[in-house]
C-alpha cells in the first residue's frame, strides 16, 4: 500500500481553492488580520476572532486560509511588499542603509513583525518577500560581494535584531499610557538604583539621565544608525580590492 505523502506546511506550496463566498478572499482576510495584529499583537489573534471582525465564520475562513500559521505567512508577505531596495547601480552603501532603514520603518509600523518572521514557516516564499530577496542581491552581487547571501545575512540579522528590541519597547510604551520621554524619565531612578555598584552600569545610566531629555526618537535613530555603520564597515573590508 502506497504511504500518504504529506504536503509541505506552507500557504505558498498548495493551489488556492476556489472560493465559496465571493465576497471573502484571501486578501480580505489577511488585511483584516493585519489590522488585528498592529493593534493587538499576535497573541490577541485567532481564527475565531478574525472571522467575528469579517461577518464570517471560522469555517469560511478555513476555506481561503487552512491554518492560523499560514495566516501568519500571508500576513508577513503582505507588509513585506513596503519594503523598498534601490535599483542595482545604486552606490552600494548608500542603497543597503536606504534598505536597512525601509526595512526597520516597515518593522516599528508593524511591531509584531520581526518577532515572527523566524517563526512564519516558508513565507520567506512568499512573492513580495522574494523579490525583496531578488533586489537585495542584485545590489550585493553589482557591489562584487563574493559571498553575497552572507552579507545579505549579516545586514539582515542586524536589522531584524534592532527592530525586534526596538519594537518591544515601542509596545511598552504604548501600554504604560505615557509618551517616550516621561516613561524613560519615570524608569531612571529604578535604572540607576539597580546599576548601583556596578561601575560600567552606573556610568552608563548616569549618562543615560544627562540626556533624557533629548528627544528619544532620535537617539533611537542615531543607535540604529551607529551599529549599521559598524556592519558596513566591517563588510566593506570584504570587498575585493
Amino acid at each position: 500500500m502506497t504511504a500518504k505523502t504529506n504536503p509541505v506546511p506552507s500557504v505558498w506550496a498548495r493551489q488556492q481553492s476556489t472560493p465559496d463566498q465571493p465576497a471573502l478572499s484571501r486578501a480580505s482576510i489577511v488585511r483584516e488580520a493585519i489590522v488585528m495584529l498592529d493593534a493587538d499583537g499576535i497573541e490577541a489573534l485567532s481564527m475565531r476572532k478574525l472571522g467575528a471582525r469579517l461577518n464570517a465564520g471560522a469555517t469560511s475562513l478555513y476555506r481561503h486560509v487552512a491554518t492560523k500559521d499560514e495566516l501568519m505567512e500571508l500576513a508577513v508577505d503582505e507588509v513585506a511588499a513596503e519594503f523598498t531596495v534601490p535599483p542595482p547601480g545604486s552606490p552600494w552603501r548608500a542603497a543597503v542603509t536606504e534598505a536597512a532603514v525601509s526595512f526597520r520603518a516597515t518593522a516599528l509600523g508593524h511591531p509584531w513583525l520581526s518577532a515572527v518572521l523566524g517563526q512564519a514557516g516558508l513565507a520567506y516564499l512568499g512573492p513580495n518577500l522574494m523579490a525583496y530577496s531578488e533586489r537585495l542581491a542584485a545590489l550585493f552581487s553589482d557591489a562584487g560581494f563574493p559571498e553575497p547571501s552572507r552579507a545579505i545575512d549579516t545586514v539582515l540579522s542586524y536589522v531584524i535584531g534592532m527592530s525586534t528590541t526596538e519594537a518591544a519597547w515601542l509596545t511598552t510604551v504604548t501600554r504604560s499610557g505615557k509618551t517616550e520621554g516621561d516613561l524613560i524619565a519615570s524608569l531612571m531612578p529604578a535604572a540607576q538604583q539597580a546599576a548601583a555598584g556596578h561601575d560600567h552600569l552606573a556610568g552608563a545610566y548616569a549618562d543615560a539621565a544627562v540626556h533624557a531629555p533629548i528627544d528619544p526618537v532620535a537617539l533611537r535613530d542615531e543607535k540604529f544608525s551607529y551599529g549599521l555603520d559598524v556592519v558596513l564597515d566591517g563588510l566593506e573590508m570584504r570587498l575585493p580590492r
